[in-house]
């Protein structure tokens, strides 16, 4: 079945729904904003290098420290596992048993250590259901590859996790990019951590306006 296409209006309703019952809450701050505004044009969907100089050089000046920053650096580049969910989705449908490789007992090892039976990877595959499993099948080392390089920004603490949400929220939201299912995930993240409807809505206005992507030279 084709995908369709996801438009502005797909984010709108979404984050509307996800959002409605939500107290106002407190406003970004700038810092928060300049923040945001950098993790989108550092991000690989933008690859705006003319923006993130000019956003990592308001956030130096702002008061944030080249650790801060390389923490948002760090964090989005993450966001290039998206084309990996789904194209290895798309991997594990098409390949079928006896083709397939088996489930045998190194990679029960590996899910038993990095998924187990509960936590913040079971929200991530009611989003994105089959992508753990099917890498596992597919490739142990790039499913252990995956969870120790993702982990790197939420082991660091420079940033609040509530920050680095309201990123991964903007990024997945961009124009260039509009992962759903990411931006899904991140909001309800946020939220948990105390986001209200005020600071939520305007990472989204924020993530609208992102820079469209002009190559790098």
């Amino acid at each position: 079945m084709k995908q369709p296409d996801v438009h502005q209006a797909d984010i709108d309703r979404q984050s509307a729904a996800l959002t409605a019952d939500l107290p106002e809450g407190e406003p970004l701050d700038s810092m928060t904003e300049t923040m945001i505004g950098l993790g989108i044009r550092a991000s690989a969907m933008s690859l705006d290098v003319d923006g993130t100089r000019e956003y990592i050089e308001r956030a130096l000046c702002g008061g944030a420290t080249s650790a801060q920053v390389q923490e948002v650096i760090t964090l989005v580049s993450g966001t290039g596992v998206h084309s990996f969910f789904e194209a290895t989705r798309i991997l594990d449908l098409l390949v079928t048993e006896p083709d397939g490789p088996p489930w045998d007992n190194e990679r029960q090892r590996l899910w038993d250590m990095y998924v187990g039976d509960g936590g913040y990877w079971t929200t991530m595959q009611d989003e994105i259901p089959g992508f753990l499993a099917a890498l596992n099948r597919m490739s142990p080392e790039a499913f252990e590859a995956f969870f120790l390089y993702c982990a790197v920004p939420w082991r660091l603490h420079n940033l609040t996790d509530l920050t680095k949400e309201l990123i991964s929220v903007a990024v997945d939201a961009t124009p260039s990019h509009r992962y759903l299912p990411g931006m899904r995930l991140h909001l309800r993240n946020a939220i948990k951590l105390g986001a209200g409807r005020s600071a939520l809505e305007h990472t989204l206005r924020i993530a609208a306006a992102g820079p469209t992507p002009k190559g790098v030279l």
